[in-house]
């Protein structure tokens, strides 16, 4: 039972991690071409949680075959990796929002980040289901989290929805950059997260983090 628990929480995370590399390509591509810089930054964030995802894919082999949940050096290296990814997607979606702002840019178009974020809506959910349950059936805490941290994905999908739908339906061209400076907030709580996890505290993405 505890095998086919590990097993299938296995091909949740190679799912994560497909999922994320076809999404951030879709993103980034379309963000660029009509320079909605929301979309864009919601596309690197996608990356950013492949790295992520592949540290959980890891450590759910590790745990199938020794046991604990303690992160080996590879995960800690994975999570400092993510951190630092976070804290420069941040620093570059904040800047260049405030020059959008500044220069008055509008997006060609939005109406493709209310499509990727709903499509993100609806497989984050599923994902937050599985993992869920597959993290309950097996009592345990590491995928729990990473359950916790495809919610997390969930809000910047929102972010994104909220955004790029409030463009489409008003014209405001400042609602774009509004809506990247909030990914790249949702973004520093990540790499925040992401460093607490390092260091060994128990952290569930979004939440509080503790010894």
């Amino acid at each position: 039972m505890r095998s086919s628990g590990y097993k299938r929480a296995s091909y949740l995370a190679l799912f994560t991690i497909f999922y994320n590399v076809l999404e951030g390509l879709v993103s980034m591509w379309i963000g660029a071409a009509d320079e909605t810089l929301a979309l864009f930054g919601f596309g690197a964030d996608s990356f950013i949680e492949v790295i992520s995802a592949v540290g959980v894919w890891h450590m759910l082999q590790r745990i199938r075959a020794n046991g604990g949940e303690s992160r080996d050096e590879f995960e800690q290296r994975a999570l400092k990796i993510t951190g630092v990814s976070f804290y420069l997607l941040t620093a570059g979606l904040v800047a260049t929002a405030f020059l959008n702002l500044y220069q008055h840019h509008k997006p060609d178009t939005t109406f493709w980040g209310v499509v990727v974020s709903l499509v993100s809506v609806s497989f984050m959910w599923y994902l937050i289901r599985q993992k869920t349950a597959v993290g309950i059936a097996l009592n345990s805490p590491a995928i729990m989290a990473d359950a916790a941290c495809s919610r997390a994905c969930l809000y910047f999908s929102l972010a994104l929805l909220v955004s790029s739908a409030g463009y489409e339906l008003t014209g405001v061209g400042s609602l774009d950059a509004i809506g990247a400076m909030l990914i790249g907030y949702l973004s520093f709580k990540e790499g925040r997260e992401a460093f607490a996890k390092a260091k060994g505290m128990s952290c569930s993405c979004g939440c509080s983090c503790s010894p």
